[in-house]
């Protein structure tokens, strides 16, 4: 259960999750003097604050008790889950292929790289080839698109969806004949743009607000089958001293973010910056927020430059090998390497 939740003001709400207790957890072994020191309130306040966390922590272990009772799975049914499992194409066949089919629902994957690389054209690209309809073999869902740098193109959106509105009319001419044909409903541009609700966040208050808002969202719009964060790491770079407070914030947030892939079987995406690191004698680049965050995923993708090629490299998976496959950024959005060269030495 989220801070937003409970029966406090607004003013109280925002304290709390500025100062990164943004769960009934994160408040269930703090001192009322502990917490009107962060909450900069007096102690009288701090004490009105956890007897609400008290009883919203009482309420939420009585309507749970029975799904912790009943919760158990078995291991044959994980099995039955992942072969059964849906994946987003992301348009290049290479890339699909050493992904096991695409982008998978139901799991976190972080996807990180340097500017200029494509990890915002993979984004939108996502949000599009999500809405394929089955008879096209696609998910048929419908796309959440965090914006928190300011960087989605709703030019480059309609651009991507007039690209595979043509892709699919050309398969239809192609692959289906006579009634079959007629009796597969086209989407038009303007459809694949209307299926992508858009959220533009300005700061980490707003983001964690609005993840913790996903869950009552996504349970209104149950056809939702990928969020995408672009990026998951801006605010947490420019707006953050305390990286004990940082790493505690970011904590629950991933947390969150897992819940709701396995809840509502969606992919979350994860866009995220670089940096350099130091080690063994010199600097390589390293995705942001450090290795406590290196854990917030299930799937971790670091697209690179392998000369002037651009190459999605397999960092980390449960599932997946590590491979690497080439890919390029078109007017069409992303799509096969034209290159011949499949090889690529991870950087």
């Amino acid at each position: 259960m989220d801070v937003m939740r409970l029966a406090l003001s607004a003013s109280q709400k925002g304290k709390l999750m500025s100062a990164g207790f943004t769960s009934i957890a994160s408040l269930s072994s703090v001192s009322p003097s502990h917490l009107a020191l962060e909450l900069k309130v007096p102690e009288t306040e701090a004490l009105e604050i956890l007897k609400s966390v008290t009883d919203g922590s009482r309420l939420q272990s009585t309507s749970s008790s029975h799904t912790i009772v009943n919760g158990a799975q078995s291991a044959w049914d994980m099995l039955q889950e992942e072969e059964t499992s849906v994946h987003i194409t992301t348009s290049c066949a290479d890339l699909d292929d050493i992904l096991g089919g695409g982008i998978s629902c139901k799991e976190v994957t972080e996807i990180g790289g340097v500017p200029g690389i494509g990890k915002t054209q993979l984004g939108i690209q996502l949000a599009v080839n999500v809405q394929i309809p089955y008879e096209f073999g696609g998910v048929g869902g419908k796309a959440i698109y965090i914006d928190t740098e300011g960087s989605f193109m709703v030019e480059r959106a309609l651009q991507i969806a007039e690209a595979c509105s043509d892709d699919m009319a050309e398969y239809n001419r192609l692959y289906r004949k006579g009634p079959q044909a007629c009796d597969v409903k086209m989407m038009q541009p303007k459809d694949f743009l209307e299926n992508i609700f858009y959220f533009r966040v300005c700061s980490y208050t707003e983001q964690i607000a609005l993840i913790n808002y996903l869950d009552k969202f996504i349970t209104q719009h149950k056809d939702i089958k990928v969020v995408i964060i672009d990026s998951i790491t801006f605010h947490f770079r420019q707006d953050f001293d305390d990286m004990a407070l940082r790493t505690r914030v970011l904590g629950g947030m991933a947390l969150n973010l897992m819940k709701l892939a396995r809840k509502f079987g969606v992919a979350v995406v994860l866009l995220n910056q670089v940096t350099t690191k130091y080690s063994d004698g010199s600097f390589h680049l390293a995705l942001a927020l450090g290795d406590s965050w290196s854990h917030a995923s299930t799937n971790r993708i670091i697209l690179h430059w392998n000369g002037n090629e651009r190459y999605a490299y397999i960092d980390k998976s449960p599932s997946l090998r590590s491979a690497s496959a080439p890919y390029s950024v078109t007017p069409k959005g992303i799509r096969h390497s034209t290159s011949n060269n499949k090889r690529a030495k991870h950087i």
